[in-house]
């Protein structure tokens, strides 16, 4: 598969069906996320891979009632890190946020490349699963990935908000709406042929 294919086959999907996770996989996935660039080669990001069913349990325990839909996944993989593991710049931007997102991608998109579903997502009690994976709490706990195989049958733990996102891609915004060329404008560009 080529990238673009996994960046145009890559859904968030919530309907999940169980599957077993190897100790292979999680080398995959990990090596693919290490490939990604960081400032300095500093490489900030960190990952738990969960694939223990107690853990997974207590990790779904601490989630809002919208995010149950995850009790279906194989794996959950927590991301986090902190400001000081990265290139730390006087005008006090977070850039590790920055290059932990490029290797949550990179996972993210190998995931999808091997067919499966890698749902990112950010509604959780941080402190909560911290303590429960032994993550250090001066960590960020930036966001958890629901990985998971892609199931037809639609959950019934979804809202009808999240059934009409499994049923079709949500709209994504149109070039005019969030890049510009050369200069930002406030202005909406009308498109041209």
């Amino acid at each position: 598969m080529r990238v673009i294919e996994a960046i145009r086959k890559r859904r968030s999907y919530r309907s999940l069906k169980p599957f077993e996770v190897s100790e292979g996989l999680i080398f995959d996935l990990a090596e693919s996320a290490s490939l990604a660039p960081s400032c300095n080669n500093n490489q900030p990001w960190r990952f738990v891979f969960v694939t223990n069913r107690k853990k997974l349990e207590g990790i779904l325990e601490v989630m809002p009632k919208g995010n149950q839909w995850a009790k279906n996944a194989g794996m959950i993989v927590a991301v986090f890190s902190k400001k000081d593991m990265d290139c730390v710049l006087e005008d006090n931007r977070d850039y590790f946020l920055f290059d932990v997102g490029l290797a949550a991608a990179f996972l993210v998109l190998r995931a999808t490349e091997l067919g499966l579903v890698a749902h990112t997502i950010a509604g959780y009690d941080p402190v909560k699963v911290k303590e429960i994976l032994n993550i250090p709490q001066d960590m960020v706990l930036i966001a958890l990935v629901i990985v998971g195989k892609h199931s037809r049958v639609t959950s019934p733990l979804l809202s009808e908000k999240q059934i009409k996102a499994e049923l079709e891609r949500p709209e994504r915004l149109p070039f005019q709406k969030f890049a510009y060329i050369n200069s930002y404008s406030s202005e909406v560009i009308e498109e041209t042929q």
